[in-house]
């Protein structure tokens, strides 16, 4: 492909928008190491007997030759041959790696999510930039989370910008959108969740909530905690039941600039601050984030 006014090129950059993808139910992914994920998340999807992520991949001959493991992964799918200048019309970047691909949007059920034995999920509440809910997708899948759920006033976690931040890891795990707040907590009491919320302001500490998950660790005869599910009320003075990290968990994560709502903070069972020992205000929620489900990850994997 040569022309980068062709239509078929304008189908594929028209997919930056939101309209275009609702539309289709197609996004695109760019750049070798996303277009990589994308093509080993394709192929385990068609080699159990599942619907493919990636339809079409378009790529310069030079990135092809530089990186010719994505050729053989792209065996299967449509790969076209494209200049520079059509990579270009395609892609957002302003300087492409010569490589996009156009994926099918995958939609996951919560109840099927939750069904199949989730013990760590990461729930984005009206996150609102591309770049930290793509950072909190790629903290999850590090973590090893069982999944990601997007409230239904958050970013679309398809947008170009997200996708990148992802990293790939948006191929790696379940991604629920467009949840309702309400909805989601009674899917989580349903079943058995117990709910924390990231507070900079919360009455539970994460670091004293990993000592005591570490003492049950080493001394399982030590309790530390008569609590093994969720509060009656929101958050846990000093003295009171604490939360188990260990306990299949779903952390709430809010917007970036107003935080957690307070009906969110109501909602869950503990509010838990990550304690601060220098002198800056607070933590970017993607930064919090990643301690949060590193946290909950080392209490559950111990």
């Amino acid at each position: 492909m040569s022309n980068p006014r062709a239509d078929r090129v304008r189908d594929v950059a028209k997919l930056a928008g939101r309209p275009a993808r609702l539309k289709t139910g197609r996004f695109v992914a760019e750049g070798p190491q996303a277009v990589r994920e994308a093509l080993l998340s394709h192929r385990a999807n068609v080699q159990s007997g599942g619907t493919g992520v990636v339809l079409e991949v378009f790529a310069t001959q030079s990135c092809l030759e530089r990186l010719p493991e994505l050729s053989d992964l792209a065996a299967d799918v449509s790969l076209r041959l494209a200049t520079d200048e059509v990579i270009g019309a395609m892609a957002t970047t302003i300087s492409p790696q010569g490589i996009v691909a156009v994926c099918r949007i995958q939609d996951y059920d919560l109840d099927e999510v939750l069904a199949s034995g989730a013990r760590l999920i990461a729930v984005l509440c009206e996150v609102r930039d591309p770049g930290n809910a793509g950072t909190i997708l790629r903290a999850a899948d590090s973590a090893g989370a069982d999944a990601v759920v997007l409230t239904s006033s958050s970013v679309d976690i398809h947008n170009p910008k997200a996708v990148r931040s992802t990293a790939g890891s948006l191929f790696h795990l379940p991604v629920v959108t467009g949840v309702e707040f309400d909805f989601l907590m009674s899917a989580f009491r349903a079943h058995g969740l117990t709910v924390l919320a990231a507070d900079g302001y919360g009455n539970v500490d994460l670091d004293r909530l990993q000592d005591e998950s570490a003492i049950r660790c080493l001394a399982p005869a030590h309790t530390g905690s008569d609590d093994d599910g969720p509060a009656a009320a929101s958050g846990a003075a000093p003295g009171a039941s604490q939360p188990r990290l260990e306990n299949s968990t779903a952390w709430l994560f809010g917007n970036e600039a107003q935080g957690l709502s307070d009906a969110q903070l109501a909602d869950a069972d503990y509010r838990v601050a990550v304690p601060v020992y220098g002198r800056a205000e607070s933590l970017n929620v993607g930064t919090a984030a990643t301690v949060c489900l590193y946290a909950s990850a080392r209490a559950q994997n111990r």
